[in-house]
């Protein structure tokens, strides 16, 4: 009987956890935009949510961005061109930032650890 509640508060904590993870999941559409309310960034299975999206950014309007780690193993995020570089993140902590820039252009941000695969780009435009 008491393994029995065990298991049965087990799987409730899976379905939960499903349902949360779920409901953050950012569309399949690879470009993020916002009006300064701000943009996170999920950090699990070597991917920045799901598909490594594009970041759309105007250009001296300053926009948050909070990085979670998700995974298993620590991530970084990283753009050189802005001088953005978190540090190494662990499993399970988050970083917050600001991402701005005086000029239009593309700046690519990726992970250290992975960088041909946790990697996509930060567009400022006009």
């Amino acid at each position: 009987m008491k393994n029995n509640i065990i298991a049965i508060i087990a799987i409730s904590f899976i379905i939960v956890g499903s349902l949360w993870g779920i409901g953050n999941i950012v569309s399949q559409d690879n470009t993020l935009s916002s009006k300064n309310e701000g943009i996170i960034m999920l950090m699990k299975d070597n991917k920045f949510n799901v598909t490594n999206p594009d970041i759309t950014v105007k250009i001296n309007q300053p926009l948050k961005i909070s990085i979670a780690n998700q995974d298993f193993r620590k991530h970084d995020f990283i753009v050189d061109d802005l001088n953005i570089n978190t540090g190494f993140i662990s499993s399970g902590q988050d970083f917050t930032t600001l991402i701005a820039s005086d000029k239009a252009g593309y700046y690519r941000y990726y992970c250290s650890i992975h960088p041909g695969i946790m990697e996509g780009k930060i567009i400022v435009t006009d």
